[in-house]
């Protein structure tokens, strides 16, 4: 993954003409076939709710709330609003990819996943117009949302019914979504880094902006495992809160907020990176 990282980051310029030719289509049809892979394994008769998925839910909306609040006053409107974006933004797509590397129950984080980004696609609205132009709407980001998570999980449903031989193959050859999603983290970090350095902003700012998203980044990590503790899954706590949707965030701060606060879930890509990497080291 680092590597990834690296050779993405080298390349952002050429890696920019390729998602520009293709419509900016080629990572979502990456994560897509990444998700259809890992929800093969996924029993939907053993999907369950449960109060933790509520807790995590809280620290999702309340959280982003409450740092706006403890942000803004200290460091400004825009920094505020970039440090709201990354607690207010969903579990990344690729969480149940990783979480299920790890160790994590992927059923459990699959649930949560659904729930979670269908239930942003009906609060974030409401504190995007609090806290940003007002003009954003559920279908805007739930048409964001489900092509690359519900379509995904509704194909792999129907495909256990219906060919569960198919079904069972990509079930017990999992590991290819990771490779999926090296391959997008590679096409992520070039767009990113294209970002940055196109980006006419305060260089103070944007630093200010990519410290704050390292500190959350960190503290969404480490309270998620806490929360994940008491569900008696650490890592599926950890990663459903720390692992951030990052792409759909970027939109929404380049669309709803000021456009300079998206520096921080830009940067954010990068902090979650080097953490998936740090426990994708130490598991193995």
């Amino acid at each position: 993954m680092p590597l990834a990282m690296v050779v993405g980051a080298l390349l952002c310029r050429p890696l920019a003409h390729v998602e520009a030719a293709t419509d900016y289509m080629l990572t979502p049809v990456l994560i897509a076939a990444m998700l259809f892979i890992t929800f093969c394994r996924v029993d939907v008769r053993k999907m369950r709710l449960s109060l933790i998925h509520l807790w995590m839910l809280m620290v999702q909306f309340l959280g982003s709330i409450a740092v706006y609040h403890i942000v803004e006053p200290l460091l400004g409107q825009t920094v505020g609003q970039g440090a709201m974006i990354c607690v207010l933004a969903p579990i990344a797509m690729a969480a149940v990819v990783i979480g299920g590397m790890l160790g994590a129950n992927v059923t459990t984080m699959v649930t949560y996943s659904l729930v979670c980004n269908v239930a942003t696609a009906i609060v974030a609205p409401m504190i995007l117009h609090a806290y940003g132009n007002g003009t954003c709407t559920f279908v805007d980001i739930i048409s964001r949302v489900a092509p690359t998570l519900i379509a995904p999980f509704v194909v792999a449903q129907l495909l256990r019914c219906l060919a569960p031989r198919i079904a069972e193959w990509f079930a017990t050859h999992s590991s290819l979504s990771f490779y999926l999603w090296l391959v997008s983290l590679i096409l992520v970090l070039g767009r990113t880094t294209a970002f940055i350095l196109d980006t006419e902003a305060d260089p103070f700012v944007e630093v200010e902006l990519a410290a704050i998203a390292l500190v959350l980044c960190i503290t969404q990590f480490l309270a998620g495992r806490i929360l994940g503790r008491l569900s008696g899954d650490t890592v599926a706590g950890g990663q459903s809160v720390g692992q951030k949707n990052t792409i759909l965030a970027v939109w929404m701060s380049l669309n709803f907020l000021d456009p300079v606060a998206s520096v921080a879930p830009t940067a954010y890509i990068v902090w979650q990176n080097f953490v998936n990497s740090y426990q994708i080291y130490r598991k193995r």
